[in-house]
């Protein structure tokens, strides 16, 4: 073991873990493991560079308050530097990620401001430069900065070069939040091999780079408005609603060879079974890079060799749908587990499971459809009980958990998913559901007749009007649980914290 001055000289130097049971027979997948970063993410890198950067340029002085748009890990990172250095650090933050984030960034001393989950991540970016601005806080502007690309093709690219000295690297696998990570690592493995297949993950839904359609940008370069092709999806950490300026250079400088699309719950799913097959702990980013690098092995010939980053560790979403089903009693197997011998047995009632804070944007107009009004008519009539939701919406997820919880069989149609993107099926079938009932999202029929959106719902199970629907449809459900369904609603809905 060494010894460091401070904690920012342990930032770098990941290993390489070859994945022995999720990778398929003959071809040598490798996981970087950015979660060994001193603060568990890759985002460790970039933010100490930015900040070095910048105090050799005079672009910082000494004591000015460092603020940066963040989804989270960048601002753990920068809050872990500007600690380290004496910085007061500004996190701005869209409501909808995770709480452990918020908590993370507070407890190393940083002030956390949220805006509307609604805005997206052009919401929260415009908030930064406007606080920057008032106040002449120094913006560390992630997502152009030349020194974030930087520190990749210094370090994270050298390391991984390193680890197949005198052996070939056929492809290297990573998503696009900043852009950094690919643009610094594929500059240089491109320029060292260029056989070398860079690819990048992306979610199904928000197919953004795939499109090869451009970002309205304004006269200043920023990001006029949210990418036409972007929608909200459950990869926290990758794929903002525009196309930062590093992921355009990487795309001019043709690095990007393959573009894969990752369903979110596909990615949830492996992040998963990373934990539960390799034993790494590690992010729904994470899952979806890995998802598209499993795609490239399955192609690949045997021997091949390819690396995929992890960007984070998973313990920073314990309140999103990664841990949607971890439990926090124990399950009938546990319990005969601690029944089987006579002391210290710890028997509770089973807790609801944790929240999902996925944001929500406000729906879109569009013109009725005759066959989406038939759609919905139609399967309203025809299943007993139908709910009208998306794939990304904390309140869905709360209807979705009550459900699960009851034991009550539904018809979901979500509305968002790629089974409904194909002429914008999805869009004309919410746009029925406006007219005729209400603009909200979920909506929820029982025995043909309309109960609501989840609050409704809610205040219907608290009544007892949704427990008489269901009996008059035939529909079976557990009778016996007892619960107040407001408990499911997201943690940071309610109580609501403001910016």
């Amino acid at each position: 073991m060494a010894r460091y001055d401070t904690i920012l000289d342990t930032i770098g130097g990941t290993p390489l873990v070859r994945l022995g049971k999720l990778a398929p027979a003959g071809v040598n997948v490798y996981a970087k493991l950015e979660s060994f970063n001193p603060l568990g993410s890759v985002k460790d890198r970039m933010a100490r560079a930015v900040i070095e950067d910048a105090e050799r340029s005079g672009k910082l002085r000494p004591g000015q308050t460092v603020i940066e748009a963040t989804s989270g890990n960048t601002g753990i990172g920068l809050a872990m530097v500007c600690a380290c250095k004496g910085y007061p650090f500004v996190a701005v933050m869209a409501e909808n990620f995770s709480v452990e984030r918020r908590k993370l960034l507070r407890f190393l001393g940083a002030k956390v401001v949220l805006t509307p989950a609604a805005d997206k991540g052009s919401g929260m970016l415009a908030k930064a430069v406007e606080l920057a601005d008032a106040h002449g806080w120094f913006l560390c502007r992630q997502f152009e900065n030349p020194a974030n690309a930087e520190v990749h093709m210094r370090t994270t690219s050298k390391e991984i070069l390193a680890d197949f000295e005198g052996e070939r690297l056929d492809a290297f696998v990573t998503g696009t939040g900043t852009g950094g990570t690919l643009l610094g690592v594929g500059r240089v493995l491109k320029a060292t091999d260029p056989r070398i297949r860079i690819v990048v993950a992306e979610p199904d839904n928000a197919p953004i780079l795939a499109s090869r359609t451009p970002q309205p940008r304004d006269a200043s370069g920023a990001p006029s408005r949210s990418h036409p092709n972007f929608q909200p999806h459950l990869i926290q950490g990758v794929t903002p609603d525009f196309i930062p300026r590093l992921t355009e250079t990487a795309i001019a400088e043709h690095l990007v060879d393959e573009i894969v699309s990752v369903a979110g719950n596909d990615a949830l799913r492996l992040s998963r079974e990373l934990a539960t097959r390799e034993g790494i702990l590690a992010g729904p980013s994470s899952g979806a890079i890995l998802a598209a690098a499993l795609d490239v092995a399955n192609r690949s010939a045997p021997g091949a060799n390819i690396v995929c980053m992890l960007p984070d560790t998973g313990e920073r979403y314990m309140s999103t749908p990664l841990f949607e089903n971890i439990r926090e009693t124990m399950d009938d197997d546990e319990n005969a587990i601690s029944h089987s011998t006579p002391g210290y047995r710890f028997d509770r009632a089973q807790a609801p499971p944790p929240a999902c804070p996925i944001d929500r944007p406000p729906p879109r107009e569009e013109p009725l459809d005759a066959q989406a009004v038939a759609f919905v008519h139609d399967i309203v009539r025809d299943k007993p009980v139908v709910l009208f939701a998306l794939e990304w919406c904390e309140f869905c997820w709360a209807v979705r958990k009550l459900f699960a919880r009851l034991g009550i069989e539904h018809e979901s149609v979500d509305l968002d998913s790629v089974a409904y993107q194909r002429d914008d099926r999805g869009l004309k079938i919410r746009a029925a559901l406006r007219a005729e009932f209400a603009p909200t999202i979920p909506q929820i029929f029982i025995g043909g007749e309309r109960i609501g959106g989840c609050t409704e719902l809610f205040d219907a199970m608290r009544s007892g009007e949704m427990q008489r629907r269901l009996d008059a449809a035939g529909v079976d459900y557990d009778h016996s649980i007892k619960l107040d369904p407001y408990t499911l609603l997201p943690n940071w809905v309610h109580p609501r914290e403001t910016a």
